[in-house]
């Protein structure tokens, strides 16, 4: 068989052979699981992410937002407490509970966190490519898809930091605002909500990184990521209104049964946006009280021990959430690693 000439112009051979321009690919050592130069890519990132205005500009604004939601919820925690009103779990209501005039916590995050993971990755490739260093890196002694590997991990890293940076700084402003500190249990549960608030900046991070494979330019490739962010945070509710209420009507003279399948068919549509899985992973995992997530019926809550749920307990009740999250994660990543693997890269 004849040799194949790489990427590059230059011939592939096996370990072994040898002959005027051609380089020799190193094959992938036996139970490695990711290939040769992820771990030097990934550091790369890592430290370009860290240093860039743009990463600091999205984490102050998150920053700034929670902190303002935080101290909003902690006011009326205070105020439940003095009106002598038994808050269980009180720590964790700072996440959880709005304000007067501002959101809570999670619902901050659930509408500007993608704003982080679309920062990290909708010029991932495209930018080399433009800049004319994606050859010159494919032509180093590391595999192509490590290159993927390690811009994906790196972005998630960076994730990761920041939002268990942002969530140990709340929880220093609650323990000074409300004067009590988190229980074990409360810790492990903030520890699992960090764990899946990173699956749901994965996702848009995925996406973001499969549309830099897709687009050659930095800017098509972001206009595409908001567009997609802007119809799941704004439109996708709106669109699920309106065919939920033409194929289940549910008016003032509705049945039980009629209002039932209404509700149920609108759980099920906005369950197709990742905004609304995270939702309901988070507020069913930082409020032990919430018992299920969907739609109770009176035979289900009748004589019901109202009790909170263990942290198992509630890691059961969103399982379904968070494997969906992660399934969409390795589904766009994925595609986006198919399509790079088959790119042509000239220099």
């Amino acid at each position: 068989m004849p040799d194949i000439p790489d990427i590059n112009g230059s011939v592939a051979l096996e370990p072994g052979q040898s002959g005027p321009g051609v380089t020799e690919r190193a094959p992938r050592p036996r139970g490695r699981i990711l290939p040769v130069g992820v771990g030097r890519v990934a550091r790369k990132e890592f430290a370009d992410h860290l240093s860039g205005m743009r990463f600091g500009i999205l984490l102050v604004l998150i920053g700034v937002t929670t902190l303002a939601a935080v101290y909003a919820a902690s006011s009326a925690i205070r105020e439940a407490a003095s009106s002598s009103v038994n808050v269980d779990f009180a720590f964790l209501y700072l996440f959880t509970v709005s304000g007067e005039s501002l959101p809570s916590f999670t619902s901050f995050l659930t509408f500007l966190a993608p704003l982080l993971g679309i920062a990290l990755g909708f010029d991932a490739l495209n930018s080399e490519r433009s800049q004319g260093t994606l050859s010159r890196l494919v032509s180093q002694p590391i595999h192509r898809d490590s290159i993927l590997y390690g811009k994906f991990f790196a972005g998630l890293a960076v994730v990761g930091l920041a939002l268990a940076a942002l969530v140990v700084i709340v929880a220093g402003v609650g323990i000074v605002l409300l004067g009590t500190t988190p229980s074990g249990e409360e810790v492990w549960r903030l520890i699992v909500f960090i764990i899946v608030t990173v699956i749901y900046v994965g996702f848009w991070l995925a996406l973001a990184q499969l549309f830099s494979v897709l687009f050659k330019q930095a800017a098509t490739s972001a206009l595409a990521c908001i567009a997609v962010w802007l119809f799941f945070a704004v439109f996708a509710s709106l669109i699920v209104g309106l065919i939920v209420d033409s194929a289940a009507p549910a008016g003032e003279n509705a049945t039980p049964a009629e209002v039932l399948r209404h509700e149920e068919l609108s759980n099920d549509l906005n369950r197709v946006s990742p905004s609304t899985l995270y939702d309901e992973a988070t507020s069913a995992l930082l409020n032990p009280s919430v018992r299920s997530l969907g739609v109770l019926v009176y035979e289900q809550i009748d004589r019901a021990l109202v009790s909170p749920l263990s942290l198992g307990q509630s890691l059961v009740l969103i399982w379904p959430q968070v494997v969906a999250l992660l399934g969409c994660v390795i589904l766009f990543f994925t595609i986006g690693y198919v399509l790079f693997m088959r790119e042509e890269i000239r220099a």
